[in-house]
């Protein structure tokens, strides 16, 4: 594995990162506990010693998974990423969107990041992770009802009382940042990114570059689009947000696996999965400091934490670009 410094902060993280969005079941189509458990453990045998979570990803699922999986670990080689900002059980703020839980009862998702309501949001997920502290936590989406510096206050509060180590930002623009930055020091934002979701090459990853930011790309492989498993004609289990997405459209799907078809022979090359050269490629973007990786299962986990056993050259990185180039997706 592989290790990366995040921002200027004395944390250094797997650049292969466990995102648990998917381990919590929620617009996934629910979850297996065990296997997202035995998945974390699986990951952090191969190196990855970090791992992204969110209160929302199953109304706490998980972050409930993440604590079960973490027991027994050395709590100081693990560390643990989580956010605050999206309500299912409170009606103030941002209204988000309607959703349905694990369970199929309907929730309304607020986007709320009052001082207050942070401070309840850090207690719980304390709990339910099973340790006293988090190492980078994270607004989830800006938070238009309640002023930046409230929200960065309250966080400057819990680092000062050591319940959290850094503070981070996800979903952030530029000036979002620049106004956070004036109440206290960010070590990251965390932005979609991949080879077909790239604006933040124009203004964020230039800031974040220039302040010594870590940039930490979530959905590398598209929600799966970008491994070459997804074909024209797959049917979506209910509850799975990605039937909904224009990236799974059938002409998308057909044009997204003709590319992936145009460089298969490198990977074939190299003795990797598709999905795995498409993580090497998006490790080696300029300002990407690491990358997270969904995983459901033990499979899945490992194959993502070994993607970083190969190499790519700059000449390999040349010809994926340069086919990436050709390709042109239906909106």
């Amino acid at each position: 594995m592989k290790y990366r410094k995040l921002g200027e902060t004395d944390l250094n993280p797997s650049v292969i990162t466990f995102g648990a969005w998917a381990a919590g079941g929620w617009m996934w189509g629910g979850t297996e506990r065990k296997d997202a458990i035995d998945a974390i453990k699986a990951s952090y045998e191969l190196g990855v010693n970090t791992i992204d979570t969110a209160p929302i990803y199953g109304q706490g699922t998980s972050e409930e998974i993440v604590g079960e999986a973490i027991q027994g670990l050395p709590r100081d080689k693990v560390l643990i990423l989580t956010k605050f900002g999206m309500r299912w059980d409170s009606i103030q703020g941002d209204f988000a969107f309607k959703s349905k839980d694990n369970s199929g009862k309907d929730i309304d998702i607020y986007k709320y990041a009052g001082k207050e309501s942070i401070v309840k949001e850090c207690e719980d997920s304390l709990r339910r992770l099973r340790t006293d502290y988090i190492d980078l936590y994270q607004i989830h989406w800006p938070d238009k009802t309640t002023a930046i510096e409230e929200t960065m206050e309250a966080v400057a509060q819990l680092i000062k009382d050591g319940k959290v180590r850094h503070a981070g930002v996800c979903n952030y623009n530029v000036p979002q940042m620049e106004e956070a930055e004036r109440t206290l020091k960010l070590a990251s934002n965390q932005v979609p990114y991949s080879m077909v979701k790239r604006d933040i090459e124009q203004g964020i990853i230039p800031y974040c570059q220039q302040h010594h930011k870590s940039i930490i790309a979530y959905s590398p492989l598209e929600r799966g689009l970008l491994t070459g498993k997804m074909k024209p004609g797959h049917i979506f289990g209910e509850g799975d947000h990605r039937a909904g997405l224009h990236y799974f459209q059938e002409e998308n799907l057909k044009r997204t696996n003709a590319f992936l078809e145009s460089i298969k022979p490198l990977a074939d090359d190299k003795h990797i999965s598709l999905g795995q050269l498409v993580l090497l490629w998006t490790l080696e973007q300029p300002g990407i400091t690491i990358t997270l990786v969904g995983a459901r299962d033990t499979q899945q986990a490992v194959q993502n934490a070994k993607a970083v056993d190969s190499t790519i050259s700059t000449d390999e990185l040349a010809f994926i670009t340069e086919k990436l180039s050709q390709l042109q997706l239906a909106v």
